[in-house]
């Protein structure tokens, strides 16, 4: 199983770490029906297409939009979302499509995340008929990059107490009113990549029966006052771009708004949505991770004998396999919860709790295990305990998650 690649001055020994082996222990996905099984096929050609190229633009710190494209091409970005203009996905096949994307790079499951998850999703709930009719198929195609700001500098855990402001715009002479947008968010996916922005801000006009609530507005990223620009040094999903957004006075149409979102209740709406997806994307994530950690132990000899014959390396083996069935079964159960309409915030937080805490272990012994060849990103692992590391914050962190599953078991807040 080992080759020999040539590379300038050095010959270099390698290992086949990243080929898939069907790991499902419990069979957990031997009964997926056809419709969804075609659909997860789909997602493993798209990474098996771009594989490469998203390992460099890792390497790189580059955000290949095509390539993001790509997965709207393939309508791949739905993520569930019951729309009549979008192709239907069971909640099933949404979990799979964002589980096999991360399992092969990090970065497009974040695409997904954002593209999908957040913008597409906020667009099917709120928007107008207009809102719609114009937007929701170029963002489904991700012909227009697209954003969900909601985080701020300053406000993360607690989005809840925005700053972003947006005041009316009163008419002047010949000129309709509108809006006025000041703020600033942070960690924003596609914020600075030409597209469009999903803006939470909370309303600034006094006299005004919105006055303090919290309303959402699209914002094209062309707009006068609106800067976006790219977040560097990250040590994790490398292959997307986030951005600081800077709404400077940024004029909007009236129209802008979108009339279903009325309230942060509406923002979490959204939220608890693409928790189950982040679940899913962990899985991903752990699973690449297990499975270069078993083709490595039976590929890579050391004293005389392959890692695999070691007792130490399979009992972390057997570990790693005990957590990764665990996440399975997490997975697909809430897929099984979402179909039925029974799934509730607080199960979707805890799959998201469970899901990333065990991806964090997983991804580790497998860095352990692969020894030195654990850090080179061609192996990807590295690459993955890096990317796991961003979504166990996003979408909520550990501690909040921790917290809403607390006051939901208890009936009583720990919130501040």
């Amino acid at each position: 199983m080992t080759d020999f690649r040539e590379r300038p001055g050095e010959r270099v020994e390698g290992y086949d770490v990243t080929s898939r082996l069907g790991t499902d222990y419990y069979a957990v996905f031997a009964d997926i029906p056809d419709a969804d099984r075609a659909v997860w096929e789909r997602a493993q050609a798209f990474v098996d297409e771009v594989g490469d190229r998203m390992l460099d633009a890792w390497d790189k710190a580059e955000y290949p939009l095509d390539i993001a494209r790509r997965l709207g091409e393939l309508d791949l970005l739905n993520d569930g979302i019951e729309h009549p203009d979008l192709t239907p996905f069971s909640p099933l096949a949404a979990g799979l499509v964002n589980m096999e994307v991360s399992r092969g790079d990090g970065s497009l499951g974040t695409v997904i995340a954002v593209q999908g998850g957040l913008a597409l999703r906020t667009l099917a709930l709120f928007g107008s008929p207009e809102q719609q009719a114009r937007w929701l198929g170029p963002i489904a195609r991700a012909e227009v990059p697209a954003a969900f700001a909601l985080t701020e500098p300053d406000h993360g855990s607690d989005s809840v107490s925005l700053e972003t402001t947006a005041r009316r715009d009163p008419a002047a002479g010949s000129e309709p009113g509108g809006w006025v947008l000041d703020g600033a968010k942070k960690w924003i996916g596609n914020g600075a990549s030409g597209g469009v922005t999903f803006v939470w801000a909370r309303v600034d006009s006094p006299g005004d029966d919105d006055h303090g609530a919290v309303r959402c507005f699209l914002v094209e990223q062309d707009r006068p006052g609106y800067t976006g620009t790219v977040i560097t040094g990250k040590a994790s999903l490398r292959g997307i771009h986030q951005a600081h957004i800077a709404l400077d006075g940024v004029r909007v149409p009236l129209d802008a708004v979108l009339p279903g979102a009325k309230s942060f209740k509406d923002a979490s709406t959204v939220l608890y949505s693409t928790r189950s997806g982040v679940a899913w994307s962990a899985l991903g994530h752990a699973t690449a991770c297990y499975e270069a950690a078993l083709n490595y132990a039976q590929q890579r000899t050391q004293f005389g004998r392959p890692l695999a014959k070691f007792q130490m390396v399979q009992e972390r083996l057997a570990q790693m396999l005990e957590e990764l069935t665990g996440m399975q079964l997490y997975c697909r159960h809430l897929a099984d919860l979402e179909l039925s309409g029974g799934l509730r915030p607080t199960q979707a937080s805890l799959a998201k709790y469970h899901n990333t805490r065990a991806a964090r272990r997983i991804a580790a012994t497998a860095r352990d295990l692969l020894g030195g060849n654990g850090i080179l990103i061609e192996n990807r692992v590295m690459q993955h305990l890096a990317d796991i590391e961003a979504i166990h914050t996003y979408e909520g962190t550990e501690s909040i998650q921790a917290l809403l599953i607390g006051r939901d078991i208890t009936g009583m807040s720990a919130f501040v």
